[in-house]
């Protein structure tokens, strides 16, 4: 048993999912078990995305025309958490997916962060300018004490499905 309480070591983030996700495919039900980690994991992570998403919206805007979506909003519907077990990568992670159908702006979520910003055409118009967003929105929700927060939050989900899975053997 390891230090912590743990049936094996969760000490490292991803290499304790690793170890975690191969006691899940040993299991019988462990395709169930994989499941509810992953929802508990996604669970702890929901206040960081909710940080980021109020990150963006905060975001000044000068103001969209009527019949385009919002930038700030389709950025902020993008925002997850995202949790993996096994194969080449495993963690747990909040992610800001690229924003496709928006205005042709795959890239707005990490554009918008940026301190260099983009550049745009001016409507109706052949000129270009570059605009500025609000710097680093995403990093500072997951930063400031709260990162540390957020992994203790996970590391508890993990142990507490491994002294689960340790409690069956007894």
């Amino acid at each position: 048993m390891a230090d912590n309480g743990a049936p094996f070591d969760l000490s490292a983030m991803p290499e304790g999912l690793d170890a975690l996700g191969r006691r899940l495919r040993a299991e019988a039900d462990g395709k169930a078990l994989r499941r509810e980690l992953a929802k508990n994991l996604r669970d702890e992570l929901k206040p960081a995305a909710a940080l980021a998403k109020s990150g963006i919206m905060a975001m000044p805007s000068a103001g969209t025309m009527p019949t385009s979506p919002g930038l700030r909003g389709e950025i902020a519907k993008k925002i997850r958490p995202e949790v993996k077990l096994g194969g080449r990568w495993s963690g747990a992670r909040v992610k800001a997916r690229k924003t496709r159908g928006t205005r042709g702006f795959a890239n707005a979520p990490k554009r918008t962060q940026s301190a260099k910003g983009w550049r745009r055409r001016v409507f109706g118009s052949s000129t270009w300018v570059t605009q500025r967003g609000r710097t680093l929105w995403f990093d500072r929700a997951l930063q400031g004490g709260r990162e540390r927060q957020y992994q203790q939050a996970v590391l508890a989900a993990m142990e507490a499905m491994a002294r689960r899975i340790a409690g069956r053997g007894r």
